[in-house]
């Protein structure tokens, strides 16, 4: 086994940190309190050609993997970014990675230039109010009427709607007491964002508030076939190419968090006196921190195995989840420590590690809760009967 980075990752890394490190701690809170898009961020990135990362060069990608990518979104949250900075760009990796998958070469055409370079924003449209996790239970519609589908429903917790022209969109083509099995009949699409049909709303939220999450209610949504992706009723086996990505690459970025939160704890543990000498001396304070870095550490094998497992086309649903899980306790049980380095000065946003524990909290919930990736351990590794 190899554990360095290769060159062009090393690479990789260093471009990405001296980009994301333009944009300092004051530009991500003030851009989080102003609940903005980070404009400026996204186009510097776009410009610098990062976007692209994963898709083929054939369409003016990077042509790399999701190694690559989740280098690229550890830098960008380890800069400060966190969340609000990752989530400008992790959905054109790993949403539309079911798109260079599986979707018809003339629709790849017509929507990977425009990710690649920035103009086109596209959004990941799968969980909804009363499904959850449970995809298999999704109730948006979409039925056949000649060469189009019209699609009606509701999704919730849609990150950059209101910023997205374009959705991948999942929805039942098939009701699900008429399938064989609950994951059939399901189909992704490539949607427009109609205002005329689509109803976006915003949710308020604990944190990464420059980026929104949305609720969207669709009515009468027409889409035309050569939008679907792949064949009717197989979305949920496509859906993987984009969920497993997604848990990968979100770990990565938990790692990231964890980093920039230790980091601070650590210079101020070193600057703060207290006693007449630094509270970086204290073990109550150091060893935290250290345990902190330890479980970071560890929690990236995992991480970087999976995302070399996905590369190699190898099953990966038990290490994505597993890294998704060791990296979310981590970042956030990291970004919690340098809180309470910090004591109350910790609670202050001067110090901003208040903004990285809020972020690194969320990474506990989404992509999916540390409780779900529990279940799928016990029932797909494991064995045991399914619990729910």
């Amino acid at each position: 086994m190899d554990f360095e980075l290769t060159e062009d990752q090393r690479a990789i890394r260093s471009a990405v940190r001296e980009l994301a490190g333009r944009f300092g701690d004051d530009y991500w809170a003030q851009q989080d309190e102003q609940h903005r898009f980070p404009w400026e961020f996204y186009n510097a990135f776009a410009e610098s050609g990062w976007l692209g990362i994963a898709i083929p060069e054939e369409y003016g990608g990077g042509g790399l993997g999701i190694q690559e990518a989740a280098i690229l979104l550890e830098e960008v949250a380890a800069s400060g970014a966190a969340m609000n900075g990752c989530s400008t760009m992790h959905l054109t990796i790993f949403g539309i990675n079911v798109l260079v998958k599986h979707g018809s070469r003339q629709l790849r055409e017509e929507v990977l230039p425009g990710v690649v370079d920035g103009s086109l924003h596209v959004c990941f449209a799968v969980t909804e109010p009363d499904a959850g996790t449970d995809t298999t239970r999704v109730s948006t519609f979409a039925r056949r009427d000649g060469d189009s589908y019209v699609i009606n429903g509701r999704k919730v917790w849609i990150t950059k709607a209101g910023d997205s022209q374009k959705m991948v969109l999942i929805a039942r083509t098939t009701p699900r007491d008429q399938v064989a099995k609950p994951t059939d009949g399901i189909s992704l699409f490539v949607a427009d964002l109609d205002p005329d049909a689509v109803q976006i709303n915003p949710i308020a939220k604990m944190g990464r508030n420059a980026v929104a999450s949305n609720e969207l209610s669709i009515q009468d949504l027409r889409v035309p076939v050569s939008a679907r992706i792949g064949e009717e009723g197989k979305g949920f086996r496509y859906l993987l190419d984009g969920l497993n990505p997604e848990r990968i690459l979100l770990a990565h970025e938990a790692l990231g968090i964890g980093r920039a939160a230790i980091e601070h704890a650590t210079r101020y543990a070193n600057q703060r006196e207290v006693f007449g000498r630094p509270i970086g001396q204290n073990q109550g304070l150091a060893f935290p921190l250290a345990e902190a870095l330890t479980r970071l550490d560890a929690a990236r094998l995992m991480a970087r195995n999976a995302a070399w497992r996905y590369d190699s086309g190898l099953e990966c649903g038990r290490e994505a989840n597993m890294a998704k899980f060791l990296c979310a306790d981590a970042g956030f049980q990291a970004a919690d420590a340098a809180v309470q380095t910090h004591g109350g000065m910790g609670y202050a946003r001067e110090y901003h590690v208040e903004r990285y524990f809020r972020e690194a909290r969320l990474m506990r919930l989404a992509p999916i809760s540390q409780e779900m990736v529990l279940n799928y351990v016990s029932q797909h590794v494991l064995g045991l009967p399914r619990s729910y």
